[in-house]
């Protein structure tokens, strides 16, 4: 892969989660999950992180040196929104790559939020994101668990939360090639304000996954494998235990 470009790395994140209620603050390790986050982005290199927030108690949590914290409207219907919102307050010319890292991806490799700013520039795409393997039956039918299908040109076709492609043949199974889309994306804030100004549609809507948006208004999506093992996003209180488990597992790895 060629060397990235510079990137902002924007994180979204707000207090009101109805899965799971002050989810950016619940902790990991004893450490707030929006820290994880930001700590992931600067280790990845980017050129700026940003806090994308509505709420002071997320605000006071991140108060990290190399780290900006915008606040924002409490109105937004979705994360790119909020981002649209910095975009303005914080002049980022239209050319600015922007990586938006969602804020329960505690555990986002440094690689992928590279590879995602550089798939960005290489595909000539208006957005850029990651998927990995989808291989138990449990996690392609999980609703909370967002699939991915893509056309011959590595670029999104649908995103949902059934489980897609249906197996018709093989009910039950998982199907070759089956895609959990993993919560990262790229744009350049021109787009990045271009698509925020888009109605909500009624694909987003139905499934509430934003990123429909763009494709019911013909905008393209790369997609590629993600370099590195990524685990899943944090959403529920089961997520939250699981995302203590990896941290404990990963804490107690003997050095060298």
């Amino acid at each position: 892969m060629n060397t990235p470009p510079a990137f902002t790395v924007a994180i979204p994140s707000r207090y009101a989660s109805t899965r799971l209620p002050g989810k950016p603050l619940q902790l990991i390790g004893g450490k707030p999950m929006i820290v994880h986050v930001a700590e992931a982005a600067l280790r990845a290199g980017a050129s700026e992180v940003v806090i994308a927030t509505d709420d002071a108690r997320i605000a006071e949590a991140v108060r990290m040196d190399s780290v900006t914290v915008c606040m924002t409207s409490s109105e937004h219907r979705s994360g790119s929104d909020r981002l649209a919102e910095c975009a303005d307050t914080l002049a980022w010319p239209d050319s600015r790559i922007v990586v938006n890292l969602q804020g329960d991806e505690p555990f986002a490799p440094s690689e992928c939020i590279r590879q995602v700013a550089a798939l960005l520039q290489s595909s000539g795409a208006e957005m850029a994101t990651l998927a990995v393997p989808i291989y138990l039956p449990s996690e392609f039918n999980d609703p909370n668990t967002v699939k991915l299908v893509r056309n011959s040109k590595n670029e999104a076709l649908y995103f949902s939360r059934a489980p897609v492609p249906w197996p018709r043949d093989l009910p039950g199974k998982v199907p070759a090639g089956a895609l959990r889309h993993i919560g990262i994306y790229a744009y350049t804030a021109g787009f990045l304000k271009k698509f925020s100004r888009l109605p909500a549609t009624a694909l987003e809507i139905c499934e509430s996954l934003e990123q429909l948006r763009a494709l019911e208004n013909g905008y393209r999506i790369a997609v590629e494998p993600a370099l590195a093992d990524f685990p899943p996003g944090v959403d529920t209180l089961s997520d939250l235990e699981a995302a203590n488990r990896h941290w404990l597992s990963i804490a107690e790895r003997p050095l060298g």
